[in-house]
């Protein structure tokens, strides 16, 4: 009877240690960031602008060339951009899709969604320029997001998402190249100091309006240096022939940098629970910018759609002849965004450097 029963005793055990080990197991795609959402401009724009009326969309070929399927989703490059790259680290999917369009759903904005707008800025007369969405009318629609995904999930669990997420804001350089320096309207009002004070001021009370509304996680993106950006580069013809970087708007990247990483520290100190960190891009882009090889790029100082040196938007288009073949070779994708190998390089070293505190 004892030589019958030690089967079933053995089977027993052996069941009782695999419920055991799979209890203790990560559930598949679990994280410590459950999701992944995104404010800002076109350097983080999923294709939001693609719903409204505005010039500057980018839903047509050679754009999205890289992306999966080839399909030009309304990013500006030739496929992923940081928040893709920051969705996959964390073991979230490997793209954040825009809250505009209408492919997704509630179901799928539960893990990454993204309300950013190309060519818009803090300041909402940059967004006017070219009529598009303004940071005021992304966190409507932040909180229109909100609504739904405690409709779908539930108040408790959609709750806990919105405080674990991580939150990317990245914007800042429509405010300098497209508003202050292009335009009278802020120039006539501010110098330049006070211009980024005043973008400051609306930083700051935009983080504490997602604070208040439950995020705990926050980046916020800095400045490239614009001043060697393609579009740039081609206008500085007192400093070169079209082929040299206007430090002036790279100086202005640095201290309106400097200034946001000190938003960063006194937030910090006066909102409790938030976990705010700065994400500067200015540095690395500058290295690949100046030492392309040691990247693996062959050009820097133009774009691989059409000449690249102007182009962007619908002017770059399948009717060029120009475009390169493989963006790889490039630094930038256009004259003012740069290609994804250039997202995917800089995105990894601010994981690396930054956001691994969230991992």
């Amino acid at each position: 009877m004892a030589f019958t029963s030690s089967p079933c005793l053995l089977l027993l055990l052996l069941l009782l240690l695999i419920a055991t080990a799979v209890s203790a197991a990560p559930a598949a795609g679990t994280s410590k960031v459950p999701a992944i959402i995104v404010f800002g401009d076109s350097s983080v724009d999923a294709g939001n602008n693609n719903q409204i009326p505005t010039v500057l969309k980018s839903n047509f070929p050679p754009y999205g060339r890289d992306f999966y399927g080839g399909r030009a989703t309304g990013r500006f490059g030739n496929g992923r951009l940081p928040p893709d790259f920051i969705s996959e680290a964390f073991g979230l999917r490997p793209f954040v899709p825009a809250y505009l369009d209408p492919m997704y759903h509630i179901s799928d904005f539960a893990v990454g969604v993204c309300f950013a707008s190309a060519g818009t800025g803090y300041d909402n007369a940059t967004s006017d320029v070219l009529s598009v969405i303004p940071l005021s009318r992304e966190i409507e629609y932040y909180k229109e997001y909100q609504n739904k995904l405690r409709a779908y999930l539930g108040v408790i669990n959609a709750d806990t998402i919105l405080r674990e997420a991580l939150y990317l804001i990245s914007l800042g350089t429509n405010d300098f190249l497209e508003n202050y320096y292009t335009t009278t309207r802020r120039r006539s009002q501010f110098t330049i100091a006070q211009f980024q004070e005043f973008l400051i001021r609306i930083a700051e009370n935009f983080i504490r309006e997602i604070y208040r509304l439950g995020a705990r996680k926050v980046s916020l993106g800095g400045l490239p240096p614009m001043g060697c950006l393609p579009l740039e580069r081609t206008t500085n013809v007192v400093d070169g022939k079209g082929d040299v970087c206007i430090d002036k708007y790279n100086a202005v990247a640095l201290s309106f940098n400097g200034k946001l990483n000190r938003l960063v520290q006194k937030l910090n100190r006066e909102l409790p629970e938030i976990r705010l960190v700065f994400s500067n891009p200015y540095f690395v882009f500058l290295q690949i910018i100046q030492r392309p090889s040691f990247y693996g790029f062959e050009v820097a100082s133009r774009g691989c759609c059409a000449t690249g040196t102007y182009e962007m938007g619908p002017l770059c288009n399948i009717f060029s002849p120009f475009t390169c073949k493989d963006a790889s070779k490039y630094v930038f994708w256009d004259a003012f965004h740069p290609t994804e190998k250039t997202n995917s390089i800089i995105s990894d070293h601010v994981i690396r450097r930054v956001l691994n505190v969230f991992l």
